[in-house]
Formats: structure tokens, sequence, C-alpha cells
């Protein structure tokens, strides 16, 4: 508490002017090139102007340990002990028990965002997150593991239902990762998050310092455009890359090449100890696992062990598989692009996206596969979700057999066989038609009344809208050659 009289040094969000009153005050793009750009566009923004979500954004020049919102974010390393202006200023106003409460959470993975007390600062609670290393070689993962920063946090800021979330700029100088490239991964992601899912969310901050402000109120008209003058302005600035409907980066391409053992870690990495904990786990579990799940099956057939009981044990294991996918690297899976969330279908329900083309069975490792499969899944099925699989110009290198499917089948939990409402397979050929019938019959139940076999784009868009499902490219090529061969 403040002493009587005593003026507070803590900035309430309050007081402060949100970007669209801010509308009238900037002077960073002149009307006559403006007006020069008005003439310019040709399709519709993707980032439309949305006065309510205007409102609720705030650019802060100041330091993010005074504000005094529900969380602020603190950017650190795996550790959670990096030095560096942020994380100084937050650990000296929140005082000594934060250090006592970081060393309960044992680290933090890159991409992940983990909640503490905010303890004597203003805000109730600290969001920490660890920033990607940034490298040009690998471009793609970095990109992918700063947007999961910024999303995981805004899904914490959800869960929890707080009113208001305080961003400092996530990826530090140490990090290496340019500052401009990382404010476009920060707007479109936190503007996607609240077109989505911000309804309760009142404010968003984005604390900045004297360096980083120019960059951000450059780059903020862009994602959150304060009049539809300023939103045709700025269209023809937006960059060729605006990520998914969630803002996740699309590279339809592989830039990480995909080497004859994956799963080699480099000399850096900071995955010994978590290799050694779960290495009953992995070294190729696949047979193991059908192995306990046969004789748990014989064991209920014989009376020996309760449904009870094997749902227990079933959802123990995949506690496993799941704690060992959040461990792992697996940037090098990430990059093909195979797996993807998109938008919803006319239900409302999530759409996941399978590329069956991008999937280098030869080559990849499989087992990396399914944790990776895991590990963008398990969010999804907590609500009610479709999958479309394009099977276009897949080849034999790019189908996974039926011992694998089985295996992901009986890993993965409860959840996803519940909530998955529709399996959409796109562009069938006769074989797969005849394999997936076989599959669903005699290997697994429940599954076979939700798949639906469709022939071309027009059938699917029945039940998903264009604008709601992004369709890689070479899948519309082979739709657009379809139809011409047809007139």
């Amino acid at each position: 508490m403040d002493p009587l009289g005593a003026r507070s040094q803590f900035v309430d969000i309050q007081t402060l002017p949100t970007w669209q009153q801010q509308l009238g005050d900037e002077e960073e793009t002149p009307l006559d090139r403006r007006d020069s750009l008005l003439g310019q566009e040709v399709f519709p923004s993707p980032f439309p102007f949305r006065a309510d979500i205007n409102r609720k954004i705030i650019l802060f020049r100041g330091d993010i340990a005074l504000l005094n919102c529900t969380a602020i974010v603190n950017t650190s390393n795996e550790s959670l002990s990096d030095k560096n202006p942020v994380s100084d200023s937050v650990h000296q106003q929140a005082g000594p028990e934060l250090r006592d409460e970081l060393l309960k959470l044992k680290g933090c993975r890159t991409g992940e965002a983990k909640l503490t007390k905010g303890f004597n600062l203003a805000a109730r609670f600290i969001v920490h997150t660890v920033g990607p290393k940034f490298k040009s070689k690998y471009r793609t993962a970095a990109e992918s593991s700063l947007y999961s920063c910024y999303r995981n946090t805004m899904q914490l800021a959800a869960e929890q239902s707080m009113a208001s979330v305080g961003f400092c700029v996530v990826s530090t100088t140490k990090r290496g990762y340019p500052l401009e490239d990382a404010t476009h991964i920060a707007f479109r992601t936190v503007r996607r998050f609240l077109e989505n899912h911000g309804n309760r969310l009142e404010a968003v901050v984005f604390a900045v310092s004297d360096a980083e402000e120019p960059v951000y109120r450059k780059l903020l008209p862009l994602y959150f455009p304060r009049s539809e003058e300023e939103e045709k302005a700025f269209l023809p600035l937006l960059p060729g890359d605006i990520g998914n409907s969630e803002g996740e980066p699309v590279v339809p391409e592989r830039q990480i090449r995909i080497a004859e053992k994956p799963g080699t870690l480099e000399e850096d990495s900071e995955e010994e100890s978590l290799k050694s904990d779960l290495g009953q786990v992995g070294n190729h579990a696949f047979a193991r696992m059908e192995g306990d799940v046969d004789k748990q099956r014989k064991l209920i057939l014989q009376g020996q062990m309760s449904e009870a009981a094997i749902l227990k044990q079933h959802q123990r294991n995949y506690g496993r598989w799941l704690c060992r996918a959040r461990a792992e690297d697996l940037s090098d899976v990430a990059a093909l692009k195979a797996l993807y969330q998109t938008g919803v279908d006319t239900c409302g329900r999530t759409v996941m996206v399978l590329v069956g083309r991008n999937i280098p069975v030869t080559v990849i490792d499989i087992e990396k596969a399914l944790l990776y499969f895991i590990h963008v899944m398990d969010h999804i099925p907590v609500k009610e979700y479709v999958m479309v699989y394009f099977h276009t110009l897949t080849g034999e290198h790019n189908h996974l057999d039926s011992d694998f499917l089985k295996n992901l089948y009986d890993i993965v939990d409860a959840k996803f066989k519940k909530n998955l409402k529709a399996f959409y397979f796109v562009h069938p050929s006769f074989r797969s038609k005849v394999s997936t019938w076989f599959f669903t019959t005699f290997s697994v139940s429940g599954l076979k009344d939700k798949v639906r076999y469709l022939d071309n784009l027009q059938q699917l868009f029945t039940y998903i809208k264009p604008e709601q499902i992004d369709i890689p490219p070479f899948v519309l090529d082979y739709h657009l050659s379809m139809e011409t061969s047809q007139i």
C-alpha cells in the first residue's frame, strides 16, 4: 500500500488513450502518400477497420512492470533467469518472492507461456514466455515459435478470464529477432485472437521503449486501421505472409531440410535431462503401445480389468506422450506444413487441415510426426472439430501405413474421437477409398460414419466457406485443371 499522501508509481491503463482515440494525432504517413495509395486497392483488406477492436488496443511507451493490468508479460530464457531490461524491471518491482516462485516452474520451453502471481506488482499475474533465437537458416521455426509465444499468452488470458494483458516486446535484442519482423507476428496474432476469441478481453497494451515505439506506431495501422480510409491507405503495405485465420505463419514450401536422423539433438540443446526422464516413451514405442493395448483388451475380455482402470491407464499413457511432445524440438516437422489449424465450418466448429502431399513418409521420423500431431491437436478436441484431408497429388511416398494410423488412433485421448464430427477426404482415389474402408471397418471403430469423400472443392465449400479455409496453392491449381479438362 502506498504511504499516505504518496503518489503511486503504477500506471492505470484506463487513463491511457486507446489506439482508436489516437486517430488524427498521427503524422507517420503524409496525406499525399495516403491519397496515392488509395487507388491501388484491388482486394478487400484481411484486417478490416474494427473500432471495437481498436478500442481494446493501447500503445504505451514506458516500463511494463508499472502497468496496472490483470497480467503483464515477462520475456525470459528457458531457465527463466534471463537478464534483460524488461525482466530486470519486473523482478525489481515484484520482489524476491517471484524468483522463488519461478524455481517451482522448472523452466519454460521456447514458445510456451507460464503463469505466476504478480506479488508486489500492480498486475495480478505475470505471464512468462520464451522467444526464439533467430537464425535466418531456421526462419520458419523461429516464426512459428514467436507466434506461439503471443498465442499461448492470449490463450492463458482467455482461460483465466483476464480483463487486460500487457505485452512487452517478446523478442529481445539478445535473441537477435529483427524487430520489424517480430512486430508483424505480434500484431497479426493478437488481432486474429481478438477477432476469434477475445470477447471477454477488454484491453491489450503494447509496452515499448523509445527505440521500439516508432516501429510499433508505423505497423499498427496495417493490422488495426482506425478508419476505412486508413484501412485502404495501408493495405498495399501489408506483407505477403499474413498467416492463417489464427495469425500463424503459413509457408507452403519446406525451408528446413529433414536429415536422415532428424532425432539427433544439436550440441547446445537443453533437452538432455528431459530425454533421460522420458526415455521410456520413445525408442520405437509403437510396438509396445500396440502390445499394451492388446493386453488390456485381453484383460477386459477375461474380466480382470475394469473399464475405468483401462481409461485411467490410457489417460496416463497419453499424458506421457503429450509431455514428450512438448519437450521435443519438432520444428523440422512443423516446417512441412502438413497439419495446421484454419477457420471454422458452417456449424462454427474448428477446422484442421491435413495435406497428404506434404508428408514425406520415407524420410521423416514417423515417431516425431506422431508427437507433432499430439502437440498441435491437444487443445483442439476440447470442443467439436472437423478435419479436412487433401489427398491431392499424393504419391506412394506420402502414404502412412495402417499400423501407424492404428497406433495413432489407439494413443490419442478419448476427446479426439468423441469430438471429431467429420473427416472430409478431398480428391480421393479409388485405391484410397478402398484402403480407408478396410481401415475404418476392421481396424478402428466409430470413424467410418464420419468420413465424407469429396471429389472437388465445390463439395467442400458446402461444409466450409472458402474464406474459412487455407487451401494449398497446388490443390487450387489441380482443381482448376480438373475443371478445365471437363469443359
